[in-house]
């Protein structure tokens, strides 16, 4: 395999922290590369020195002549009064005058898109040019862009819209290197999945930052950990990356004994608990069940199931035919009758709008439902985990606002204290006393998860948690939940945090029903493939007799689909600055109802606009 880009001896720093410490590496012809390690250690800045976004300190960076190379980068940075049709055909365009020339640089930074290039683009302003070509109608409808249309400017596009134009300004190219920082951030399980299988059929090489373990371990023929300001390099994905850690581990002297564990342990559920999805040499089959001969199953589940029940007696929460609709009075759930069981796990998905949120809310009690009851048991605590971080006190340091809830706690049979709960969860001793107003986003929410733990719930409540979580802190906190014994209930699209932690999968497909999944994840996406093939086969016969009036209703409610979703993007932006305004404003009353009300307001708004949403996407 030929040489792609060769880093030699290269450093790199940002203040008085060595990010990158003298490392040599080098990309081959075809390598997938999944890149992972600590939130700040630098797997950014070595995309960005690797690609000549950032120069080194020192060292030499060399690329073979002629590389054609698209970069997507968190930055989101698109060229102002670009359309879309502008940033994803663009790459096209070069690709045909200068063919095998080097770009530069694609997707999230975009530095050469747009304006005078823009006289190269052949599509017009009618969308059957890009439609006629399977590659790009491929990409568009699998990254979730198809109802924007070419023609929208991408100055009108919210942050997730953004970042998805821009991964599919890169996808759709004919490359030798793609780098992708973080592209699953905005992608749903369906697109997440779509976009695994298209690069895994690219036949270009891939550099790819995640913290999506599916992901990874589906695309990545090697690994590359960022730890320390070196980059240790591993062959496979994330279940060999394990592998190699805990046998590291192992081998290592006392003092790493803690971090040999939980290795070992999330080794033992990869060989035990899922199903493999890439072949092994059996020497490494056979070293990895030899390395877990004698760990316990990740979490016993009968002797939880039996203290669960002590804990919470024979009734936790029932809904009895229950109907769940919007404040506007629109129907999301119809005759629900479903009784969670003390010590039961469940994942909850489903497509965007069908009600999942509303569900846990009325599991919470914060929601009534419209018809029907809602029963719960005499001695069931909740923690309930929501995207509100308005509950933090900002005048507090980090274990302050921990010990505030409770200076110890039980889990499972063991005792922990509040500094050690938060340490587990990436607070590390000196992270505790920060103020806690000086935290970043990711970071309160872990400070959240810290403080409903510490209030012992035995009832777990979860909108997604993993929310800005890197893969080392996603295992300490699959850790903590397997040996917590209550009943939980998780809402999230990260497949393997659902197929880790929860015994049951279920979900709302938006047909008014809440449906179990015994085949968990690979279920639900079956049914919603199949759903998506009979809508289509649906719009091709209808399409095929109906008069031009009927088509033109058609593409005029894609069209509004599309403004819904950049008006429901733009509101949980909204959403988000508030929640982050309201932590702010914790010692500000007059501010603090201000912004309250403004926050219900959007919340209303999104509500309505997913419903709206929802039943535009039922009759498209």
């Amino acid at each position: 395999m030929s040489n792609l880009i060769n880093l030699e001896q290269v450093s790199k720093s940002f203040g008085i922290k060595p990010l990158l410490d003298n490392v040599s590496l080098g990309i081959h012809a075809g390598e997938r590369i999944g890149v992972v390690g600590l939130n700040g250690g630098g797997k950014t800045t070595l995309l960005e020195v690797l690609t000549g976004l950032e120069p080194p300190d020192s060292g030499r960076v060399s690329r073979v002549g002629g590389l054609r190379i698209a970069v997507v980068t968190q930055r989101g940075v698109l060229p102002v009064g670009a359309t879309v049709g502008s940033v994803v055909l663009a790459g096209l365009a070069d690709d045909a005058m200068t063919p095998g020339a080097s770009d530069g640089h694609g997707g999230g930074s975009l530095r050469d898109h747009g304006g005078p290039r823009e006289r190269r683009h052949e599509y017009g302003v009618a969308e059957h040019e890009w439609a006629s070509n399977p590659r790009i109608r491929s990409v568009m409808e699998g990254i979730g862009i198809e109802g924007l249309g070419l023609d929208t400017s991408v100055d009108n596009l919210s942050g997730g819209e953004r970042r998805r134009v821009a991964l599919a300004a890169a996808l759709v190219r004919d490359l030798d290197l793609l780098v992708l920082d973080e592209p699953t951030n905005h992608l749903d399980v369906e697109g997440v999945q779509w976009l695994a299988q298209h690069l895994l059929e690219r036949r270009s090489a891939l550099v790819v930052v995640t913290h999506d373990r599916w992901f990874l371990d589906t695309v990545a023929t090697d690994t590359w950990e960022v730890v320390g300001g070196k980059v240790e390099s591993y062959e496979g994905g994330y279940g060999d990356w394990i592998f190699a850690r805990a046998e590291r581990a192992r081998q290592a002297d006392a003092s790493e004994a803690r971090r040999a564990n939980l290795a070992r342990k999330e080794l033992a559920w990869l060989r035990r608990g899922a199903k493999a999805r890439t072949s092994k040499p059996r020497y490494r089959v056979e070293a990895a069940e030899a390395l877990i001969a004698d760990v316990p199953p990740p979490r016993d589940s009968v002797s939880l199931a039996a203290f669960a029940r002590k804990r919470l007696g024979r009734v936790v929460i029932e809904l009895e035919d229950t109907t769940l609709t919007t404040p506007d009075g629109r129907e999301l759930v119809r005759d629900l009758t479903w009784r969670l069981a003390p010590g039961e796990r469940v994942g909850l998905v489903g497509v965007n709008g069908s009600g999942k949120t509303t569900l846990l809310r009325t599991l919470a009690g914060a929601v009534e439902p419209a018809v029907g009851k809602r029963i719960q048991g005499q001695t069931v605590q909740i923690g309930w985990l929501r995207q509100e971080l308005d509950d933090l006190p900002t005048d507090l340091r980090v274990l302050e606002a921990v010990q505030q809830i409770a200076q110890r706690i039980m889990l499972g049979d063991k005792e922990i204290s509040a500094g050690q709960l938060a340490e587990r969860l990436g607070f590390t001793p000196a992270r505790q006393r920060t103020p806690v107003g000086d935290l970043s986003g990711g970071e309160r929410r872990r400070l959240q998860l810290t403080r409903i733990l510490m209030s012992e719930p035995n009832v777990l409540l979860l909108d997604e948690p993993t929310n800005d979580l890197d893969i080392d802190t996603l295992q300490q906190l699959e850790d903590l939940l397997d040996n917590w014994a209550g009943t939980l209930v998780v809402i999230s699209h990260d497949r393997y945090l659902i197929e880790r932690i929860c015994d049951s999968t279920w979900a709302l497909f938006g047909d008014g029903k809440l449906t179990n999944l015994p085949g968990g994840i690979d279920e639900y996406l079956k049914k919603r493939a199949a759903s998506s093939s009979a809508a289509t086969r649906s719009t091709d016969a209808k399409s095929a007799e109906t008069p031009a009036t009927d088509s033109a209703a058609y593409r005029a409610a894609r069209k509004e689909l599309a403004k819904l979703e950049r008006a429901i993007d733009k509101l949980t932006e909204r959403e988000q600055r508030l929640h982050t305004a309201l932590a702010d404003a914790a010692t500000d009353p007059d501010k603090l109802i201000t912004l309250g009300t403004e926050l219900k307001q959007v919340l209303a708004e999104k509500e309505s606009a997913e419903e709206r949403w929802l039943e535009l996407a039922d009759g498209a």
